[in-house]
């Protein structure tokens, strides 16, 4: 049975333009999909002879499983709820509930990425559009510490450069791409103009770009040591001022850098001065299937993106407090429950040998470092593969999954909802 139209959530791209051909249970094989794209669905489509729940390494029912889980929740003082970008809305929404109803915090993989960008977007504002006005209206096309050749592999064919948009009948020769970065990536020999800056000096560019827009001449004030010249800055501000629609796309070379959300605000600032001279927009390049989800989720529930604390009975935001690897860093969390996230094999150490010590509790569709130190692991299915729900792509527009062959195994929201309700019965609520 082929499925066309189906939606690959591995990265933030979430292109819904997929055909996959669906044998015997199991999805056999994958058109238009990137590499990328194409090994999650033949991989997370097979079989698994992983059990739905496991206590200590020890296959257990699914209801036993979820029963010594929300012990291991209810009788903490302070869990923390990590991951979350890569499963369906729904089991998201499920879980802000859990992490409230606990009294715990909840954290997302925002904020080891590009919680920069939410935080320059709540201080200064979001100039941004979706990913199919970039198709139909931009002109010029800029990548800021980004690689999407290797990161987001369709995102240039299908979004921003290549595709042939109802303003840009040419599709890539109307277009000029620039790249900016601190070295060269494969993505720099897509573009038509490569500027490389020296680390660190994202901030001092973007603000003395900021100053061109707005009429200021640099007079020698920016710093000889960011790698450009003068003169190239001064091209490319009156390229993006020249261009009819703009876009820049941020990357992670910006929000994991020295400056951080100093560097996304440069970029924010940036961009809304560009708006009084031609049409910008900015989008941040999201790399999970649906962290852009949990991002809007968390907000609509909370009012705040990631790291959001319910210790006091209601929400509280505050980066470097409520965030995961401070949090885990300071030793405060005394039992974690992780969804569709491996904290284990990327935090920082210190967070990681913490994450060990205590009640560990933990969600993925196949085995992984956290899976196998967990307490509690259950094996789920497959958001968009073995089961439905919602995600968000990168530019806030949500789409819709299916699902496109059988699995054993629950959907993260049905374990989630189960420990919600069995934490519910224990604590009397």
């Amino acid at each position: 049975m082929q499925v066309d139209h189906a939606v690959c959530a591995f990265c933030g791209c979430d292109c819904d333009d997929i055909s996959v051909t669906v044998e015997g249970g199991r999805i056999t094989k994958v058109r238009n999909a990137c590499v990328l794209g194409r090994a999650w669905f033949l991989h997370h489509g097979a079989p698994s002879d992983l059990p739905a729940a496991r206590i200590d390494g020890k296959p257990v029912s699914l209801q036993e499983g979820i029963d010594e889980a929300a012990r291991c929740l209810a009788r903490a003082r302070y869990p923390l709820v990590y991951g979350l970008s890569s499963t369906s809305c729904e089991a998201q929404r499920k879980a802000v509930a859990l992490a409230e109803i606990l009294g715990g915090c909840i954290d997302c993989c925002t904020s080891v990425c590009h919680g920069p960008s939410g935080m320059a977007l709540q201080g200064v504002g979001e100039p941004t559009c979706t990913l199919g006005e970039v198709k139909n209206r931009a002109d010029l096309v800029l990548y800021w510490g980004s690689n999407p050749l290797e990161s987001h592999p369709r995102h240039m064919a299908r979004y921003a450069v290549t595709p042939r948009g109802m303003f840009v009948p040419e599709g890539r020769r109307g277009r000029t791409v620039v790249l900016v970065d601190v070295r060269p990536t494969p993505s720099a020999a897509a573009a038509d103009i490569f500027l490389q800056i020296r680390p660190g000096r994202d901030f001092e560019v973007l603000w003395a770009l900021q100053a061109l827009v707005n009429g200021l001449p640099l007079e020698g004030a920016f710093p000889g040591d960011a790698g450009l010249a003068a003169g190239q800055l001064e091209e490319l501000a009156g390229r993006m001022m020249r261009c009819r629609f703009g876009v820049l796309f941020l990357g992670q070379g910006l929000t994991q850098t020295r400056g951080r959300h100093f560097n996304t605000s440069a970029a924010f600032l940036l961009v809304r001065a560009l708006n009084r001279h031609t049409k910008f927009a900015l989008i941040p390049m999201r790399g999970h299937g649906n962290v852009t989800g949990i991002d809007n989720v968390l907000a609509w529930q909370t009012g705040y993106p990631f790291g959001v604390d319910f210790s006091l009975g209601y929400p509280r935001f505050n980066p470097g407090e409520f965030t995961v690897v401070d949090l885990l860093g300071r030793g405060e969390a005394d039992a974690a429950l992780v969804v569709a996230a491996d904290p284990v094999s990327s935090l920082p150490a210190g967070a990681v040998r913490h994450l060990l010590r205590i009640p560990l509790v933990a969600l993925d569709t196949h085995e992984s470092e956290t899976t196998r130190a967990a307490h509690v692991a259950f094996t789920t299915a497959t958001a968009g593969i073995c089961a439905e729900g919602t995600v968000y792509r990168m530019d806030n527009i949500p789409i819709r999954l299916r699902a496109l062959a059988p699995s054993p195994y629950p959907s993260d929201e049905g374990v989630i909802d189960g420990l919600l309700g069995r934490v519910k019965e224990l604590k009397g609520c």
